[in-house]
């Protein structure tokens, strides 16, 4: 099978309609397959240079717009997480991009198409070859589509995270200090208190909550300081 009709097979698995073929040829070969040929010929390195950066701002879009309640330092934390070699590599496996791969003799038998960097590097040059080709609007719309499940797991994850720790960091990140909190009342009978905590910025109160233990009237606190500074 020749190398268009590999890649046509690949379009079709992932669900791209696309307009220049050439440019995923050249996604696909690696610097060592171009330098093996007599007259030489294209390699994906640039299109890993553009694709680098497309994919830091699709992610750091959707991050800045479904995240608004989360400091600069979370969400850089987060989009670092999501482009990583490992997640890229990872992404590579899931779409089996080592069978598309155009290696030179050595770097081939060597096992490089199994090597996460450069998984990792085809990973991006598709991304640039995709926005070369379609526009960003359409490369965002299938970068997205790749990393969907990603990014719902990312999203449960956000959500399950207790306000302490989002708290704790957007203080540090914002103002560079560790909340505090005290227990200010405690109320009923010991069978069932109610407690009321309130958390502390530099000294400075910044929210209270109540609840039926210490470390839910924390929460309870932290969430309300939380909610009112971001």
């Amino acid at each position: 099978m020749s190398q268009p009709e590999r890649l046509q097979h690949f379009f079709k698995s992932v669900g791209w309609h696309v307009n220049n073929v050439g440019l995923y040829e050249q996604a696909f070969t690696h610097s060592s397959y171009a330098h093996e040929r007599e007259q030489g010929s294209g390699h994906n390195e640039r299109l890993e240079f553009l694709g680098d950066a497309v994919l830091e701002l699709i992610i750091s879009a959707y991050l800045y717009h479904h995240y608004p309640q989360l400091s600069e330092g979370k969400l850089t934390r987060m989009r670092a997480d999501l482009v990583c070699e490992a997640s890229l590599a990872q992404l590579a496996n899931t779409m089996d991009l080592g069978c598309y791969l155009r290696l030179g003799k050595g770097e081939a038998v060597g096992g490089g198409g199994g090597r996460p960097s450069l998984l990792a590097d085809v990973v991006e040059a598709l991304f640039g070859a995709l926005f070369l080709d379609l526009g960003l609007e359409q490369c965002r719309v299938y970068v997205l589509e790749l990393y969907r499940p990603v990014l719902r797991d990312l999203q449960e994850g956000v959500l399950r995270q207790d306000y302490k720790t989002l708290l704790q960091e957007f203080a540090q990140d914002r103002y560079g200090v560790t909340p505090d909190y005290r227990i200010v009342r405690e109320s009923g009978p010991d069978h069932g208190k109610i407690f009321v905590s309130e958390v502390l910025l530099s000294a400075q109160p910044a929210g209270r909550g109540e609840g039926r233990s210490k470390k839910e009237a924390e929460q309870a606190a932290a969430k309300e300081a939380w909610k009112n500074l971001t």
